[in-house]
């Protein structure tokens, strides 16, 4: 029988479902038909599999050639099928044995020549083929391809330059070789925080966030150090856990932005203030992941953020609730994750001056309150320290010893972090209300205090919760079991009240 049964997996969304890749050939005139739903990338294979094929040596049968991409309603797009097609079209006619395919989950783009080309996504799908417990079948990939999917454990990768060396495999005369597990110890150097001189309360504020994974808003004149302080935070953020990491290594490779040697590395994401809300979010006829997916288990720096286009700001209000974004159109949905820790960074006013001790400034009040006016208040009540700082004098910053290593402060942030997984398993940001009221009981005199603040700056019902939840991190990182009136001073003063 002309037919010949292959598996190979799409990419939709997070998700990376199977595809049966079914060749058949028949009588009749040469043609080359693909079907299942293909997009253009997919229609095109056809060229690129037949001259793959002849540049071989194989011999391209002239005869009636239908290609099916099973399931028929899953749109199928990319170059990931050149290499599954090609075999299925050799093992149909003859050229090739079939009793090995079905043992393998196959995907790689042919070059004309008959090399191997990476595919995106490789790191997802693997990811996604661990995940399906029934599914036993070892991946044959490109070489470069392989190395990133060789950093999911436990699976099974064969890596290959070319279709010949694929076909050789196949045939039992040349084994590909197993692609061995990639492990990086070398931590690379980051940028430290002993470089930033004075800033002492941002540099508190910064500690803070890290242990908790709160988000921060800094405001201050230009050249503050705002960037400066953010581009460093990374270097605070406990490790990531195997699990953390392969998240985000998945998300990252479905835009093929992963290099292998970021392994374990939190994401650092600084899109321009000209994004769309698309590119902040996710989109496209095809759903993308977006900055806020692709800073999953990471950090989004958004700089200068009234600069940013109102809409697009309005759509971090969702994703920074519940963690996630779920991008509809009329023909698919996908969920991508989206767990990132925000940091941004603004002026005080459009000329940048208003309260520096030096610098006058030149905007009116009307300026001022309608530059401000760019953040909503949803949208701020959802950061949860809002802090100045201020630019440094001259002899500040010459007498200014250097700061603490990003090294030290690090360690407190991990203790502080451990009680908190042994507490709750999860960071305090990420506490839900019933587990606030279990894990952020106030005393008598804390809750005086905290009811004292929400009647005189009418704080609305989030913010009680996220002030509750940054006094608990105060108070993890002084290893108090309790918090104190101390604790939810602290945590008020991280509150902006003028906007």
């Amino acid at each position: 029988m002309s037919l010949a049964v292959l598996y190979s997996r799409a990419l939709s969304g997070m998700q990376a479902p199977e595809v049966v890749v079914e060749v058949h050939l028949a009588n009749g005139l040469p043609s080359f038909t693909i079907v299942g739903l293909p997009e253009t990338e997919v229609k095109e294979s056809k060229d690129r599999v037949r001259a793959a094929i002849l540049t071989a040596q194989f011999e391209f049968p002239a005869r009636r050639i239908t290609v099916n991409l099973a399931p028929a309603d899953l749109p199928k797009e990319g170059g990931r099928y050149d290499l599954p097609i090609a075999l299925g079209i050799l093992a149909a006619s003859g050229q090739l044995p079939k009793k090995h395919l079905a043992s393998y989950v196959i995907a790689g783009e042919l070059a004309l020549t008959g090399a191997l080309r990476p595919i995106r996504g490789a790191l997802a799908m693997t990811y996604q083929l661990r995940q399906d417990s029934l599914n036993i079948r070892a991946a044959i990939l490109p070489q470069e391809s392989a190395y990133e999917a060789s950093l999911v454990e436990g699976a099974t990768i064969y890596a290959a330059d070319s279709l010949l060396a694929v076909c050789a495999h196949l045939s039992g005369k040349q084994a590909l070789p197993q692609q061995a597990a990639q492990t990086h110890s070398e931590t690379p150097m980051l940028a430290d925080y002993r470089e930033v001189k004075g800033q002492l309360r941002a540099k508190r504020a910064l500690e803070l966030a890290a242990a908790g994974q709160h988000s921060v808003l800094m405001s201050g004149p230009p050249g503050t150090g705002k960037s400066m302080l953010a581009h460093r935070f990374t270097s605070i953020l406990p490790a990531m856990s195997t699990q953390e990491a392969l998240e985000s290594a998945a998300i990252l490779s479905l835009n093929s932005q992963f290099p292998a040697t970021s392994w374990k590395l939190r994401s650092f994401r600084a899109p321009h203030h000209t994004a769309s809300a698309v590119a902040l979010v996710g989109g496209g006829s095809v759903p993308r992941p977006g900055e806020i997916s692709l800073a999953h288990h990471g950090v989004l720096f958004l700089d200068e953020l009234p600069e940013f286009d109102r809409k697009v700001l309005e759509v971090l209000r969702e994703p920074l609730e519940s963690g996630s974004i779920t991008i509809s159109r009329a023909a698919r949905q996908a969920t991508f994750p989206a767990q990132f820790q925000l940091i941004a960074a603004m002026n005080p006013c459009p000329c940048g001056y208003y309260g520096h001790y030096n610098q006058r400034c030149r905007c009116t009040p009307e300026q001022i309150a309608r530059y401000k006016n760019k953040l909503s208040g949803p949208l701020l009540d959802r950061i949860d320290m809002n802090i100045e700082v201020p630019a440094l004098k001259p002899e500040e910053l010459s007498h200014s010893q250097a700061g603490e290593d990003s090294a030290v402060i690090r360690e407190r942030v991990i203790l502080a972090r451990q009680r908190q997984m042994l507490r709750q398993n999860k960071p305090n940001a990420a506490l839900g209300p019933l587990e606030i009221d279990r894990h952020c009981q106030l005393d008598d005199k804390s809750h005086t205090l905290l009811q004292a603040a929400m009647r005189k700056f009418s704080l609305s019902a989030r913010s009680y919760h996220r002030i509750l939840k940054l006094a608990r991190t105060i108070a993890d990182l002084a290893a108090s079991p309790t918090i104190s009136d101390a604790h939810i001073a602290e945590a008020l003063q991280y509150r902006r009240y003028e906007y």
